[in-house]
């Protein structure tokens, strides 16, 4: 691995909030979690907009359009990741069901042209997501299937077709059975990077080192799906239009249901090093050039975020 590998800046492709702020219930807090990333290692994130009705995501849009104030000091938004509301009602986890949409080409073809949206979370069985996944991908839109109960052929057709990515591999997916593979089977026997949020809370150590041997370093991404309690701690938040506990268990907008994580990039990296003995350079690869190469970043990669 190159030595600019080892000194590249992270790269965070799903964030919800952090240091007391929500993106989806106030987009213009980007540029203040912003500034608090580089202390855990980021030098570029994509905030990220839960299930919402499509004026927060236009005006998430016009916040990245318009940059940010003078003289700011944090890292780099380089565009910001949808996710929801085109994602299974059974498999909505925290989104709030009302917001819950199908897939309209009108507004996909409206984000590709803003040229700020680089990554749409959709479920593949949802009426009309292969005809809208196929226009945002043709665009240079990265799709990732998500939060979708699809069935393992519906999702391995997905995953050869125009999703090119997979959003936090076991959580809010049909799961693995011997006779029913599902979107995790379908998702580790593919060819295409996963996100992985590796707190031990929304996966267990030995189910990161499963991904961690079917997906190797060049496969898995590491993600926080971090939220407004990240870089703080106990207590009441808000991720989107939901209140949120944060406990002992993790962030939880109901007893069974997690809502985002408080983990930090950081510490990402750390456990991924310690459950399944990756090395540090391995791990910090799948926090910076892992998440560039599924952007298309491709031969720029080795210069995405140094921070020597």
């Amino acid at each position: 691995m190159s030595d600019t590998h080892s000194t590249a800046g992270l790269i965070e492709i799903q964030i919800n909030g952090g240091w007391g702020h929500d993106f989806t219930a106030d987009p213009n807090t980007m540029w203040a979690v912003g500034e608090r990333l580089p202390e855990v290692g980021v030098t570029s994130f994509l905030p990220t907009i839960v299930s919402a009705p499509y004026e927060t995501v236009s005006a998430a849009i016009d916040v990245v359009r318009v940059g940010p104030p003078a003289g700011y000091p944090g890292a780099d938004v380089i565009g910001l990741h949808v996710e929801g509301p085109w994602i299974s009602p059974e498999w909505r986890g925290a989104h709030n069901p009302t917001h819950l949409r199908s897939p309209e080409l009108a507004v996909a073809r409206e984000w590709a042209e803003s040229g700020k949206v680089r990554i749409v979370t959709m479920a593949p069985e949802l009426d009309g997501a292969f005809e809208v996944a196929t226009a945002l991908a043709d665009s240079g839109v990265v799709v990732s299937a998500g939060h979708s109960g699809a069935d393992f052929e519906t999702a391995s057709r997905a995953l050869a077709g125009p999703w090119h990515s997979v959003t936090h591999l076991f959580n809010q997916m049909s799961g693995f059975h011997h006779r029913s593979p599902g979107m995790v089977g379908a998702a580790l026997l593919s060819d295409r990077p996963c996100g992985l949020i590796v707190d031990g809370i929304h996966c267990h150590p030995s189910a990161v080192r499963l991904a961690w041997s079917a997906l190797g370093p060049d496969r898995l991404v590491l993600v926080t799906d971090a939220m407004a309690a990240a870089g703080l701690g106990k207590g009441k938040y808000r991720l989107g239009d939901h209140e949120v506990v944060v406990g002992d268990d993790g962030p939880r907008s109901g007893p069974e249901t997690l809502a985002g994580s408080t983990l930090t990039m950081d510490q990402a990296m750390a456990n991924l090093v310690s459950w399944t003995g990756a090395t540090v350079d391995q791990a910090r690869a799948c926090a910076s050039v892992n998440p560039a190469r599924l952007l298309g970043w491709g031969a720029a990669v080795d210069h995405v975020g140094s921070s020597g």
